[in-house]
């Protein structure tokens, strides 16, 4: 997954994760990276497969859905003013998510490839301190230096 375009979004209030997704869904649709169709699909696929996931010291998001409702690929990161519950994905439990990673894909493959590379990257503690703890402006370098080299 190398051509994709990365947006990044720091300190921003959300009471609830639908509140998050329907934020990525518009903020996806506005930078015309999805189809009209992608903010409803996005949030009907969060309710069938939650998405968050418990770590070592943290708990993240993965949101995603099916590329049919894709433009072009992208990675929406967000890191939230305070930690927002999401619905676990491996089990009925939740989880208070300190860091989203919304993921849009053109092409099935390439988001197995990139799930792989990311849970490879997240089982490491230091990847996920340095996301959430360099400034906004460095995200993008740290997030690229990374993830994407273990999904090339």
């Amino acid at each position: 997954m190398h051509d994709y375009r990365l947006f990044i979004t720091s300190g921003v209030h959300f009471d609830n994760a639908q509140q998050v997704l329907t934020h990525i869904g518009e903020r996806m649709l506005a930078e015309g990276v999805v189809l009209p169709g992608y903010p409803a699909a996005l949030l009907a696929r969060e309710h069938r497969y939650p998405t968050g996931i418990a770590l070592e010291n943290h708990a993240v998001a993965i949101p995603h859905c099916e590329a049919i409702h894709a433009i072009e690929p992208a990675i929406y990161l967000i890191r939230p003013d305070k930690p927002i519950e999401f619905d676990q994905a491996d089990d009925d439990g939740k989880v208070a998510a300190t860091l989203i990673i919304a993921l849009v894909v053109t092409h099935p493959q390439q988001q197995m490839t990139l799930l792989r590379a990311l849970f490879s990257q997240l089982q490491q503690p230091e990847f996920i301190e340095t996301l959430l703890n360099v400034p906004e402006a460095e995200i993008a370098t740290c997030f690229n230096r990374q993830l994407l080299a273990t999904a090339a």
